[in-house]
């Protein structure tokens, strides 16, 4: 976990909150009074936030006293607590908008994850995660990836060279592309992986002869087009399928013989699992 980044996300959506205060907890619940609370599942999944959930409690109030009962990556169903809360009532609710925003989105995506990672079982296939992430939220739905079983990509722009269609076609085409890139990390001293999407057989050609990638990119391929990349490609260099791949055809992906495919729907349309945090 990036401790850093986590608290500096928390801060900033407890000030979006909270703004001049809790108004309602302030003209309701007395200053001193004290109770608890139950995080209850309410549809079978993944958990997944847990951890995250604890940084949310100790930042809102150190005095919050949280016992764990689940953790990430569990199986759960409905009617099972993960965790339970006591302290000041007022920072539970303060708390607990946030604590459900974030582990309802979780929970969703390494559900829709590890049901995705089901499908690649006997294949030699690992599925990816893509940059379709909700802004400011990136670093969070990263995680549930993982925690469902799933493999992070690149985190962002900075921490790989991906060449996509639309830099080859500003670059002036593949070889061109190619070789900017790598003077590029010789100019800068930089040790970046270098990616490079291809659209059909004959760009996967151009890569393959002006060569200096590590990762090529087999976007839309059809199945008998990606079965001939890979078989061409010949283990020389890490293949990856992307590009309307779904639940219904994934399998069929895996079966052309690429080491990763990559999924955008991971994250960009999931549907959060259903939980609520509960007085008791």
């Amino acid at each position: 976990m990036d401790t850093e980044l986590i608290h500096q996300f928390i801060k900033n959506a407890i000030a979006e909150d909270l703004g001049d205060g809790d108004h309602t907890s302030r003209s309701t619940i007395p200053e001193g009074a004290t109770g608890k609370a139950k995080l209850l599942i309410k549809e079978p999944g993944i958990l997944a936030g847990v951890t995250l959930a604890l940084e949310i409690f100790a930042e809102v109030d150190e005095k919050l006293q949280v016992e764990i009962l689940l953790k990430d990556g569990d199986e759960v169903k409905y009617g099972d607590i993960a965790f339970t809360v006591s302290g000041s009532s007022r920072s539970i609710l303060l708390s607990e908008r946030l604590v459900l925003n974030c582990m309802q989105r979780m929970s969703g995506i390494a559900t829709k994850t590890r049901d995705t990672v089901k499908l690649l079982e006997g294949t030699s296939a690992q599925l990816l995660d893509t940059r379709k992430t909700t802004p400011g939220l990136r670093y969070l739905e990263k995680w549930a990836v993982r925690i469902g079983g799933g493999v992070n990509h690149r985190t962002g722009l900075y921490d790989m060279i991906l060449i996509k269609d639309n830099h080859v076609d500003y670059a002036g085409g593949i070889a061109k592309a190619i070789i900017a890139a790598n003077n590029y990390l010789t100019q800068t001293g930089k040790e970046l992986e270098i990616e490079i999407e291809v659209r059909n057989l004959d760009e996967l050609q151009q890569v393959l002869d002006q060569g200096m990638v590590n990762r090529i990119m087999l976007d839309n391929f059809s199945f008998a087009d990606l079965r001939q990349a890979v078989e061409t490609i010949n283990g020389k260099y890490i293949t990856e399928a992307s590009g309307g791949i779904t639940p219904e055809t994934i399998a069929d992906y895996a079966a052309c013989g690429v080491d990763y495919i990559s999924m955008g729907a991971l994250t960009h349309s999931v549907k959060s699992l259903d939980m609520s945090l509960k007085a008791f």
